[in-house]
């Protein structure tokens, strides 16, 4: 994953890796530094990438060939961390176990589709149900305005901490679930650290001033993003490109 990862990936194959045969989204089989790969052009983090998969005794040599390849053009091994929070979290992608669980329901999530599919499927009623009304919370991206506690000391929420109102009064959506922090992290191509959290309608507004509790103190916080559009690249030209 990574600006040049096309680069990268072009040295190591015959096959055409450029953007008009190997679009956004689609899966290939590839011969990549002669090992037989699945790769599929997704991404987890924002960026141009590919995922790659090979038989797993290939793993190993696959890795220090694409290291290798990739040492001219800055690679490092940003692992979890990127994949799982900061870049995963600049572009507001779900998780599981995070913003994706079964107290929430996909059109609060951001997740619905302009359109349904004619063909039925497990679970087609519900869903359809859920886009017939308005949601009770709206997943948003807040940044923290001042991470300095009362001390003084930088202070930085992991998640699952309350999001309250300026003054501390809790947020409470018409089903009775409370706001609080479902993932947090650092987000540096913003300059901000970033809080996923679900929110009535009413405070679901770009702008509004909230604040987040995190050990008996409240840290002020701005939404952001309300829905699904990233807060960093949201027209997604660097994994389209």
């Amino acid at each position: 994953m990574g600006p040049r990862a096309r680069e990268v990936l072009a040295t190591l194959t015959r096959d055409e890796v450029d953007n008009a045969a190997f679009p956004f989204g689609r899966a290939r089989r590839l011969q990549v530094a002669g090992a037989p790969v699945l790769a599929l052009r997704v991404t987890y983090v924002g960026e141009l990438g590919w995922e790659i998969y090979c038989p797993m005794e290939q793993g190993l040599r696959l890795w220090d060939t694409l290291w290798a390849a990739g040492a001219a053009h800055g690679v490092i091994a940003a692992g979890i961390g990127v994949y799982a929070t900061t870049g995963r979290i600049e572009k507001g992608y779900r998780a599981h176990g995070a913003e994706l669980e079964l107290d929430f329901d996909l059109v609060e999530a951001g997740m619905a589709r302009p359109t349904v599919k004619a063909q039925d499927f497990l679970g087609k009623a519900a869903y359809l149900d859920q886009r017939s009304r308005p949601p009770v919370a709206i997943l948003c991206t807040l940044t923290i305005d001042d991470p300095r506690s009362a001390s003084g000391v930088a202070r930085y929420p992991l998640g699952r901490e309350p999001i309250v109102t300026r003054d501390g009064a809790p947020l409470t959506d018409a089903k009775g679930r409370r706001s609080y922090v479902t993932s947090a992290g650092s987000g540096p191509s913003v300059g901000k650290h970033l809080l996923m959290s679900y929110l009535p309608p009413g405070y679901a507004v770009v702008g509004t001033q909230l604040a987040v509790e995190y050990f008996g103190e409240l840290y002020p916080v701005t939404v952001a993003v309300a829905g699904a559009t990233p807060l960093f690249d949201p027209q997604n030209e660097r994994i389209r490109g």
